[in-house]
């Protein structure tokens, strides 16, 4: 990451290209800007993306949905931002930052969406978003800022995006005509634990309504039945459930999935009729 020092460089530098391009849209609609990321709360990274959203996109509500998705994992990030963005209205801007290959040939993208705005790296982390959407369009970044570190695109490149479209200017590139962002090999839901959460929950990247009612999950050598929430089973009781974002998740009653079950981000879940 950069040095954190430089984010006072970088203000003053995107403020002068702001006034440059005639200061904020008349067509400001004071959108979410909703912040995806695995930088962790730890550390300057987060406080210095916010910096730029609040210069360049003063007023508009900043939602922080996740600090802590699948760290340089964008295939598992990819499920977990798609279960999760759809809670969100149009016009909402995503800025998502899972970007392992920072600095080198992954492009970067803007996607709508359905009418939400997702602006990060082409790596495949918007590919379930794009593929379940009804309607999609997206470009290539062409915009570059003054100062670009090598190695934190998130608050020189991304972030500044995500600011100008929610202030309701037109995506700052050019139309993607070949689908080098795409991951066509990627399954429409991914059998595998892609979230931990505070609880000690696993979420899967399946959504519950693709599996048959009475579908069993095989992890860990355990195959636990379906239930529809913790209190209809004894504590200590291993089990699966749709979750609040229509998930498939892994939970044991009263105690932590991951350390009962031995589960992980990465762990295969596999279906059993």
């Amino acid at each position: 990451m950069a040095n954190p020092a430089g984010v006072i460089h970088l203000i003053a530098a995107l403020s002068r290209q702001l006034s440059a391009r005639g200061g904020p849209s008349r067509r400001q609609a004071g959108n979410l800007i909703v912040i995806f990321t695995d930088f962790g709360l730890h550390g300057p990274y987060m406080g210095q993306m916010k910096a730029v959203l609040q210069q360049m996109a003063p007023g508009t509500s900043i939602v922080d949905l996740f600090a802590d998705a699948p760290v340089g994992n964008p295939k598992a990030s990819a499920y977990l931002l798609a279960a999760y963005a759809a809670w969100f209205p149009a016009g909402s801007v995503f800025l998502c930052v899972v970007d392992p290959g920072v600095g080198g040939v992954r492009p970067p993208i803007i996607l709508e969406a359905d009418g939400r705005w997702y602006v990060g790296p082409g790596n495949g982390l918007f590919e379930p978003v794009q593929r379940r959407a009804k309607e999609t369009r997206s470009w290539h970044i062409d915009w570059k800022p003054e100062r670009l570190s090598a190695s934190f695109h998130g608050r020189d490149l991304f972030a500044p995006v995500a600011a100008m479209l929610a202030r309701g200017e037109p995506p700052p590139g050019r139309p993607c005509q070949d689908g080098a962002h795409r991951r066509a090999d990627w399954p429409d839901d991914l059998c595998e634990i892609v979230y931990v959460d505070h609880f000690g929950n696993a979420m899967t990247g399946v959504r519950a309504a693709m599996l048959p009612s009475d579908a069993r999950l095989a992890v860990a050598c355990r195959v636990l039945e379906r239930a529809r929430t913790f209190s209809d089973l004894p504590p200590g009781a291993a089990f699966w459930y749709e979750n609040s974002s229509v998930l498939a998740e892994i939970a044991v009653n009263q105690e932590r999935a991951d350390r009962e079950l031995g589960l992980s981000i990465g762990i295969s879940v596999k279906i059993v009729s």
